[in-house]
């Protein structure tokens, strides 16, 4: 595994670790995608992706938009980017799975199109078969996603997250949204990480203009998944992702 991504591995379980012990609940997502970073590592090693150094780079920059949220978070909550308060929000007696899913929604929503433009330079935008590769690398991660559902809802088992008879028969319907979900929200992504690439073009003020937009967007989305009831069922019916939409440059 590459020294950035070990590096990175060494911060979250920095974090994680006194989380741990005070039972914070915002240790479920912290958990979930310590070990799934590591998930990733061993991917890159094993040679899934056409540019491993490219995704060593996103994947370290990626999490630390979240990790950089949590830190400010536990200073002052204020400081959290907007998505991330209401992540931060839920209710601590929330199943495991929930704060799991809050997470993923307000990092993947949010801070995933912003990773994305700081990665993908405005030239590599410009050379189609270079931004092909980075689109199927960036959809390549599902791949990785998608074999950690079935331990990742174990380890929520585990962690106290209380399986109803209707639960247990969900399972394998709740494993196949997920794999649903992750495509529907790749593609919104990367039509939002379009949309913040134009509007850097365009200059830093209108790349600010448009990451509040989204901002706003995701905050909205991870409140509405706040309401009473079943988060991945909510996600099923109504998607897991935002779109910004057209823009109107003055």
């Amino acid at each position: 595994m590459s020294g950035p991504v070990d590096a990175l591995l060494a911060r979250m379980e920095g974090l994680l670790a006194p989380m741990e012990a005070t039972a914070d609940p915002a240790r479920h997502f912290l958990g979930t995608y310590l070990r799934t970073t590591r998930a990733v590592g061993a991917a890159i090693d094993a040679g899934l992706f056409e540019d491993p150094a490219w995704v060593t780079a996103w994947d370290v920059d990626f999490a630390g938009l979240y990790l950089d949220a949590l830190e400010a978070h536990r200073r002052d909550p204020g400081l959290a980017p907007e998505p991330w308060r209401e992540a931060f929000g839920t209710r601590a007696e929330a199943r495991p799975e929930a704060h799991v899913l809050l997470g993923m929604n307000a990092h993947i929503n949010f801070d995933l199109p912003q990773s994305l433009v700081r990665v993908i330079p405005p030239e590599d935008f410009a050379d189609e078969s270079v931004l092909a590769a980075r689109r199927r690398d960036h959809e390549r991660i599902d791949t990785v996603l998608a074999g950690r559902v079935a331990e990742e809802d174990a380890a929520l088992q585990a962690a106290g997250s209380r399986r109803t008879v209707v639960d247990r028969l969900a399972v394998g319907l709740n494993r196949g949204s997920a794999r649903v979900l992750l495509r529907e929200s790749r593609r919104r992504v990367w039509a939002n990480t379009s949309a913040l690439h134009a509007a850097r073009l365009r200059g830093p003020a209108a790349l600010a203009a448009r990451v509040a937009q989204l901002e706003r967007l995701s905050a909205a989305r991870v409140a509405d998944l706040r309401r009473p009831g079943p988060v991945l069922l909510r996600l099923a019916v109504t998607g897991f992702g935002v779109t910004l939409p057209p823009d109107r440059p003055r």
